[in-house]
């Protein structure tokens, strides 16, 4: 076995030759040219060119698994294309990067799934080219995975909606041209909440970054400002006071990629690692030859294994039309769980050299909690599972 971060993979049989011509001719060749020598800038720029994005459209990034009416590619294309695209992403050790190439993938599927056909022609084309850009709206500064209680407020005003608000947190906020926005339009609770799709230039729309962060660093986080702002009334995505139900068919393909995302930064963090502990020497012998160290990652191993085997059959059955909620939720837990002890013990491994910002286990080490909050926290997570039980 080749410890690095394609032997480690657990083989699985839900991959054909489609999958593997995906990451070998199209996402790494453009990743390990356009991306990884780029991240150090990036990075301390604290963010990715535009250009990036419409080298990215051109390759064809963005297309899988949207209509070839807008620019997208289906024939062929299943989970599994996207949860490879997730783990090529987070293959150097960026978060960032990451979040910033994929917010689409959150954003404009409920505009896909339930807009209307004006709206799609006029959203999706440029956003899968990569000359425009979209972002979820969601968080709000009052409550994050408190969906139900959020307290944006879209009035009726003729055939307009007048909005007021805020958002926070928005992942590729300060770059998007449109936002898709959980708003309520109705009465408390989970039955007065819709969806409506914003222009980023609308009038009383601002919006300000959230300022330094721990983790994703090149990747914009911005606070949205509504006010007063009058959208056209069919600009609604779906149906008036139903658009919770939009978000939750949302959130499982946002969960699990960002479980694709944590399983593959565990493997880089074993990578390097193992890269080390086999040249570094302690005590007359390789870092790799003591007992205590080799058990770090056999156990660092096992966990990678199994997270994989799990994300794996949640695929096959988002694959198959018989997703399980209470899984895919789990699935999260497990595999930011297993990415957090990955990264410890990688560094715990490598010591100080992994105390430097170049290191990627350093960088991976900083999104532990994004990853473990974003998409819905742990402990949101697990209740979510406890109520599909019906516990």
């Amino acid at each position: 076995m080749k410890l690095d971060f394609d032997g480690i993979r657990l083989q699985a049989p839900f991959y054909d030759e489609t999958h593997r011509e995906w990451r070998d001719s199209v996402v790494r060749p453009f990743i390990d040219k356009e991306i990884v020598p780029h991240i150090e800038k990036w990075e301390k720029d604290g963010d990715i060119p535009l250009e990036v994005y419409q080298r990215a459209g051109e390759v064809g990034l963005f297309q899988t698994g949207y209509s070839e009416a807008y620019g997208g590619v289906t024939d062929g294309v299943d989970i599994f294309h996207a949860l490879i695209t997730g783990e090529e992403l987070a293959r150097p050790g960026a978060g960032g990067v990451a979040a910033a190439l994929t917010v689409h993938s959150i954003a404009l599927p409920p505009v896909i799934n339930f807009g209307s056909e004006e709206m799609k022609k006029k959203v999706a084309p440029g956003v899968i080219k990569g000359t425009h850009h979209i972002s979820l709206a969601i968080t709000e500064p009052s409550g994050g995975s408190d969906v139900g209680n959020l307290k944006t407020t879209a009035k009726k005003d003729g055939d307009h909606f007048i909005i007021n608000g805020s958002k926070t947190f928005i992942t590729g906020g300060l770059k998007a041209n449109w936002f898709t926005t959980a708003i309520r339009t109705g009465g408390e609770g989970i039955g007065g909440i819709s969806l409506i799709l914003i222009p980023a230039d609308a009038k009383g729309v601002s919006r300000s970054s959230v300022g330094p962060k721990q983790g994703w660093i090149c990747s914009d986080t911005a606070t949205i400002y509504f006010e007063n702002v009058r959208v056209p009334a069919d600009q609604i995505i779906g149906k008036e006071n139903e658009g919770f139900k939009i978000i939750v068919n949302n959130f499982n393909n946002e969960r699990i990629g960002m479980a694709a995302g944590a399983v593959a930064y565990s493997r880089v963090c074993f990578e390097e690692a193992a890269s080390w502990a086999k040249v570094r020497k302690t005590f007359g012998q390789p870092l790799s030859k003591h007992q205590v160290i080799r058990h770090k990652f056999a156990e660092m191993l096992r966990k990678i294994n199994s997270t994989q085997a799990y994300m794996d059959i949640c695929g096959w059955h988002i694959k198959n039309g018989t997703p399980n909620a209470a899984d895919i939720a789990m699935l999260k837990v497990q595999a930011t769980k297993t990415m957090e002890f990955c990264a410890r013990e990688a560094m715990q491994i490598m010591g100080g050299i992994s105390y430097v910002r170049e290191c990627k286990t350093e960088r991976i080490y900083r999104e532990v909690r994004v990853m473990a909050i974003g998409g819905g926290s742990e402990e949101i997570m697990r209740d979510l599972a406890c109520r599909q039980m019906e516990l």
